[in-house]
């Protein structure tokens, strides 16, 4: 691959979804999905040869390296994903002790894998994380106001006030029709909180 070509290349500049806001990140949009009876499956759970756990939605509260190749070679998993009711975006981490430029790299690729997703015909769900307060400027945006977001309580126990603080901000920007919740919500959790266990995200794994 010449330069020029690399240069050019849609996998390298990512412009290929209409970004918006300070950070131009992807916008991923509000879509209908029927929110009575939510079940989820672990990314690394799915299987092209799937057959009973298709009517549930994929989340991705696994280790990063586990889903890695959705940013760097989006077409891999494409077709097993787009067999499943719904899809999670991938919950890149968002640890304290990352710079800034890592948390905003984390955050502008769940964008747009998700924002990608949509514009291929799936139906996305966006995670939502934060970290400190900092992480406030830029953990929220490219989501659009009233759309059914998730959050994964795995690791926020220790810290309770700080996973409030960034859920309470995230009522108050997105405004979202409902919470998917992977994971025992805390009590003070406001909104429509639909409750999925992890137990119950492993059953009927093959």
């Amino acid at each position: 691959m010449n330069s020029v070509v690399f240069r050019n290349n849609p996998l390298f500049l990512r412009n290929d979804c209409t970004p918006e806001g300070r950070w131009d990140f992807p916008v991923i949009r509000k879509q209908n999905l029927d929110l009575s009876n939510v079940e989820l499956i672990s990314y690394s759970d799915i299987s092209v040869r799937d057959i009973k756990n298709l009517y549930k939605g994929v989340h991705f509260f696994v280790d990063d390296w586990r889903f890695e190749t959705l940013y760097d070679k989006p077409e891999r998993s494409f077709d097993t994903l787009s067999k499943y009711r719904f899809v999670l975006t991938p919950d890149y981490s968002l640890y304290s002790e990352m710079p800034m430029w890592r948390q905003i790299e984390s955050i502008g690729k769940a964008r747009w894998v998700g924002a990608n997703w949509q514009r291929k015909g799936l139906t996305v769900v966006p995670t939502v994380s934060w970290a400190r307060t900092r992480s406030f400027d830029f953990c929220f945006e490219g989501i659009e106001r009233h759309c059914t977001v998730a959050v994964g309580m795995i690791g926020c126990k220790s810290n309770r006030r700080a996973f409030m603080q960034g859920y309470n901000e995230m009522l108050r920007r997105i405004e979202p029709e409902a919470v998917i919740c992977f994971g025992t919500p805390f009590p003070e959790m406001r909104g429509n909180v639909i409750v999925v266990d992890y137990f119950s995200s492993r059953k009927g794994v093959h």
